[in-house]
């Protein structure tokens, strides 16, 4: 069973926003990293970069796959995660904690009311 942190809000599409005043980190679930087996390669947005909510801002290459990440919110990307890049694996074994991809202004709170609850997306990924 996936790990789905309670203190997290999910989009549809696998990723997670932890959210602090007006900024908000993303990542990738556990769910998404086990589906994509071994990361090896990823591609982040350069900050200052202006993203809309949906909109396609990362990459994410595994041994089976490359993947479009998609922002959950939309805003400006304040700050990426350097280490994520130089060290992919970080996505497998640390996918809330040192596998993050970056942070960004929220120029629409509003938008976090879309995303799933852990609940509802726990629901999503067991079918239930």
């Amino acid at each position: 069973m996936a790990n789905v942190p309670s203190d997290l809000k999910y989009a549809k599409s696998h990723e997670w926003v932890r959210v602090s005043g007006d900024e908000a980190i993303v990542g990738i679930t556990d769910h998404a990293q086990h589906e994509l087996t071994d990361v090896v390669f990823v591609e982040l947005p350069e900050p200052g970069r202006k993203i809309k909510a949906g909109e396609a801002c990362a990459v994410v290459e595994s041994v089976k796959t490359a993947s479009d990440i998609y922002s959950p919110v939309s805003g400006e990307v304040t700050a990426v995660n350097k280490a994520v890049v130089d060290n992919p694996a970080l996505v497998n074994t640390e996918p809330y904690a040192g596998g993050w991809f970056y942070q960004i202004k929220l120029s629409d709170p509003g938008e976090l009311n879309s995303l799933l609850t852990p609940e509802l997306y726990t629901a999503q990924i067991t079918g239930g």
